[in-house]
């Protein structure tokens, strides 16, 4: 890894944090999850370098934010993260590799908010209650009400303002 690309990495990591303190919206019937943009900034960083970039970014971004600025969820906060956002990262970027135009973005980006939603949904029923310490049962009638179009929307919307902002990005970036 060169100097620049790691620097940029860890600009966009920096960034990914500094979004999160300063945007969280709390999601309507469920406090424990909140609104945030700090995606953006990871998916940015898995189209300009690849899934596995976006990977060690999410890691590292989910460690400094679960340590600082989220350190209320804790362990199993920064679990979440990771798992939610890694799986959205490691397909995105998989299929944007395979299909480098604006279409594959379009795919790539789709198809991997998709993957996070449904993997956010299972995991939710086995994390949510020990994080809240919730029946199950409680979490189970929250799915598909609360937790799929909150998960559905957030990752779509990160999406949609990653693959808007990566073109114009990626150049500015990329010739620095």
């Amino acid at each position: 890894m060169n100097t620049k690309k790691m620097v940029t990495l860890a600009m966009l990591s920096a960034l990914s944090v500094i979004l999160v303190m300063l945007i969280r919206i709390p999601w309507p019937g469920a406090p424990f999850l909140e609104y945030d943009p700090a995606d953006v900034p990871i998916l940015i960083t898995t189209l300009m370098y690849g899934p596995l970039s976006g990977l060690i970014v999410t890691v590292v971004v989910s460690l400094v934010q679960g340590l600082t600025v989220s350190a209320g969820s804790g362990i199993i906060g920064i679990i979440m993260h990771i798992l939610a956002t890694g799986f959205y990262v490691v397909f995105s970027g998989f299929i944007y590799k395979k299909a480098k135009n604006p279409r594959g973005l379009t795919v790539a980006l789709t198809f991997g908010a998709l993957v996070a939603t449904l993997i956010m949904l299972l995991w939710n029923v086995w994390f949510t209650p020990l994080f809240l310490g919730t029946p199950t049962e409680a979490v189970l009638k929250m799915l598909i009400p609360v937790i799929l179009p909150f998960n559905l929307i957030k990752t779509v919307l990160n999406g949609a303002l990653a693959g808007g902002l990566y073109s114009v990005l990626s150049k500015i970036l990329k010739n620095e």
